[in-house]
């Protein structure tokens, strides 16, 4: 079942797709069909920058398992570096 429901948030940061590097200021998050992935539901994450058209995108499709493994490792990666060593305002 599709949920319809979609996270959009903004981002900065860079992503890369077949042009090369690009910088990214949005992401989305939503439960659907994947395009790629073999399973007939997936938790898609998608890196864009609509500015840039189309190409201007890095595609995530992952299990629900791999995508909390996922959520989980970058909390574990942040929690062990210092406080704001990643943060916009280092």
């Amino acid at each position: 079942m599709c949920t319809y429901l979609t996270e959009k948030i903004a981002v900065e940061g860079s992503g890369k797709g077949a042009q090369g590097w690009f910088g990214l200021s949005e992401a989305t998050v939503y439960v659907d069909h994947p395009t790629h992935a073999g399973y007939a539901h997936t938790v898609n994450i998608d890196f864009l920058n609509p500015s840039m058209g189309p190409s201007a995108r890095v595609a995530l499709e992952l299990t629900e398992e791999d995508a909390l493994a996922l959520a989980d490792a970058i909390h574990t990666a942040l929690n062990a570096a210092p406080a704001g060593l990643a943060s916009r305002n280092q």
